[in-house]
């Protein structure tokens, strides 16, 4: 009789025995974050595959998700401290090329201060500034052209108020830049104030320094303190 009891126990705990699924698991795990801290033994069990094939345990998995995860902020750090100084030295050219602009005496001394130091400062390696106006009284760095001109080889450039950066066609770059030879890209900046004064343009033999996805602020900062030193420059010295 107590052998058949035994044997009936056994039969009775086999039953019982619950087999967990993988997700039983997962929702055990999820809802008790805790397991691990208070089972630490268990980190030695658990392996996972690494990407060479060989099996690691949580621990070191978890250390090497921790050091990936480092680095790409270290890069992300770099990156963003190099954008900053890239933005700071931006700024100090921008401020000194507006300061020698208000020093201006005359449209011309304006357009050359400003041919000069996006050459010199900004680097660029063409500068263009194009006004609305009669071509003869062009001179130098100050170049003239009537509004049907510039909307014939131009206009679709002009519609904004904004930049327009990118690869243009030849015939586009060549009015721009009439004496630049090979251009790659180009940034083109619409003067616009109480009446539309013409335009602004930098170009590239670089097919890739300007782009749509650049940032146009400088360009938009400079155009706005030209178009209002223009309404009230003399053209020459003399006026």
């Amino acid at each position: 009789m107590p052998a058949s009891n035994d044997a009936a126990a056994r039969s009775n705990n086999k039953n019982s025995t619950t087999v967990l699924d993988d997700e039983q698991v997962r929702a055990y795990l999820k809802n008790n974050g805790d397991f691990l801290q208070r089972h630490p033994d268990m980190l030695d069990h658990l392996h996972v595959s690494h990407a060479s094939g060989s099996a690691v345990s949580l621990v070191e998995k978890q250390v090497s998700v921790l050091r990936e995860r480092n680095m790409e902020m270290r890069h992300r750090l770099n990156a963003l401290t190099t954008n900053a100084r890239e933005n700071d030295k931006l700024y100090e050219r921008t401020r000194s090329l507006v300061l020698k602009l208000l020093e201006a005496r005359d449209l011309k001394h304006l357009c050359q201060t400003f041919a000069i130091s996006m050459r010199d400062d900004f680097e660029v390696e063409h500068a263009s500034i194009i006004l609305f106006g009669d071509p003869q009284e062009s001179v130098d760095a100050a170049r003239f052209e009537s509004p049907a001109k510039v909307k014939l080889e131009v206009g679709s450039l002009l519609k904004g108020r904004k930049p327009l950066c990118g690869v243009l066609r030849k015939d586009e770059l060549g009015f721009l830049f009439p004496e630049a030879g090979e251009i790659g890209s180009a940034a083109v900046m619409p003067l616009k104030g109480v009446d539309k004064v013409g335009l602004i343009a930098v170009g590239s033999s670089d097919a890739n320094r300007y782009h749509s996805g650049m940032g146009t602020l400088f360009l938009l900062h400079v155009a706005d303190v030209l178009v209002r030193l223009l309404e009230h420059l003399p053209t020459s010295a003399g006026d």
